[in-house]
C-alpha cells in the first residue's frame, strides 16, 4: 500500500518537474543560475545584484558567453526547478526503498523502482551538462527524451503494483488495439521531440536582434520545424480519433480504461487549444509549459491503458 501510494506521489513530482522545466525553458531561465549545483557560488541564490561580488560578470562571463546580466525571477526559476529537481530524487529514491515489499511477490517491481532511481539521477546530471553547455539544443533534446523514459519506467512498476489490486474490463480486439496504441505513442512521443525543436527555433528567433522583441513575429521567423509539427499534429489528431473510438468500440463503458480513455479525450482537446493559442497569439510564454506538460501527461495516459489492455488480474480494489 506504501508504495502504492507513493508511486502516485512520485509520479505527480515527475510531471511537476517537466512543468517547471518547461517553465524555466519558456521564461528564458536556464541560464539563471550559470552553475550547478550552486547558484552564483551560493547555496540560497541572491535576491539583488548587490549580493554578488562587483565583478561577478567577468566570473561568469565565460559560462554566459558574455552574456551576463543578473535578473532576480529567472535566477529563482531555475533555483526552485532545481530544488524541485532535488525534491523528486528523494520521493524516486523512497519509492524504490518501499518496492522492496514486492520484491518475494514481484522481483520487476523493485527492479523497475531501481531503474527509476538511476535514470533520474543520470538526468539531472543530464541537467547539469545542459547548464554548462549553455543549453546546447541536442543536449535539451535528450534530456527531455530521458525525462519521458523516466516516466515510462516509473508508470510501469506503478501501473504494475496497482493491477494487483485493481480489476481491469475484458477487452475485445486486445492484439489490435495494442498495435494502435504503440503507434500513436511512438508518434505522438516524436511529435514531442519534434516540439523540442520548434523551441530551439524558437530561441534562434529570439536572439535575433531584429525579431527577438516581436512576439507576434515569431512564427513566420521559425521556418520548417514549426510547419512539420503543425502539420504532424494533425496525423497524431486523427490517430488520437481512431484510437478512442476504438476503445469505445471495444471496452466497457464504466472501466478504468475508460475512464483513462475520458480523461486522454479532454488532454487531447486543451492540448489543440493551447497549441492554436500558440500559433495565433504571439508563442505566450505562460502557454508553452502547459502545451509541454499536457502532451508529456498525454502519453502516460497512452502507456498505462497499453498495460491496462494486457496486465491479467483477478484481485478487487476492495480486497487490498
Amino acid at each position: 500500500m506504501l508504495f502504492r501510494k507513493l508511486g502516485i506521489a512520485t509520479i505527480i513530482t515527475v510531471y511537476l518537474l517537466v512543468l517547471a522545466g518547461g517553465i524555466v525553458r519558456s521564461t528564458g531561465s536556464g541560464m539563471g543560475c550559470p552553475d550547478w549545483p550552486k547558484c552564483f557560488g551560493m547555496l540560497i541564490p541572491p535576491t539583488e545584484a548587490s549580493q554578488l561580488p562587483s565583478n561577478y560578470q567577468q566570473i561568469y562571463a565565460a559560462k554566459l558567453h558574455g552574456e551576463v546580466e543578473f535578473n532576480v525571477t529567472k535566477t529563482w526559476i531555475e533555483y526552485a526547478n532545481r530544488l524541485l529537481g532535488a525534491l523528486t530524487g528523494i520521493i524516486v529514491f523512497a519509492t524504490f526503498i518501499a518496492s522492496f515489499s514486492y520484491w518475494k511477490k514481484d522481483k520487476t517491481i523493485t527492479i523497475l523502482s531501481f531503474l527509476g532511481v538511476i535514470l533520474i539521477g543520470a538526468n539531472g546530471a543530464l541537467g547539469k551538462y545542459v547548464v554548462d553547455s549553455f543549453l546546447k539544443p541536442g543536449i535539451v533534446t535528450l534530456h527531455m527524451m530521458l525525462a519521458i523514459l523516466v516516466i515510462f519506467v516509473l508508470l510501469y512498476a506503478i501501473a504494475r503494483a496497482w493491477a494487483k489490486v485493481i480489476q481491469t474490463e475484458n477487452v475485445g480486439k486486445k492484439p489490435f488495439l495494442n498495435k494502435i496504441l504503440i503507434l500513436v505513442l511512438v508518434l505522438s512521443t516524436s511529435q514531442v521531440l519534434l516540439g523540442t525543436q520548434v523551441r530551439e527555433a524558437i530561441d534562434k528567433v529570439i536572439a535575433s536582434p531584429i525579431f527577438g522583441y516581436h512576439r507576434e513575429t515569431w512564427i513566420e521567423q521559425m521556418g520548417l520545424p514549426f510547419y512539420i509539427h503543425r502539420s504532424y499534429s494533425l496525423l497524431i489528431l486523427a490517430l488520437h480519433i481512431y484510437l478512442i473510438w476504438q476503445l469505445k468500440m471495444n471496452i466497457q463503458q464504466q472501466g478504468i480504461i475508460y475512464k483513462f480513455m475520458q480523461v486522454l479525450v479532454l488532454l487531447i482537446i486543451i492540448e489543440i487549444l493551447t497549441g492554436t493559442i500558440m500559433a495565433y497569439l504571439g508563442v505566450p510564454a505562460y502557454i508553452q509549459p502547459i502545451h509541454l506538460t499536457l502532451a508529456i501527461i498525454s502519453l502516460g495516459i497512452q502507456f498505462v491503458i497499453l498495460l491496462l489492455l494486457n496486465f491479467k488480474n483477478v484481485t478487487r480494489l476492495s480486497q487490498s
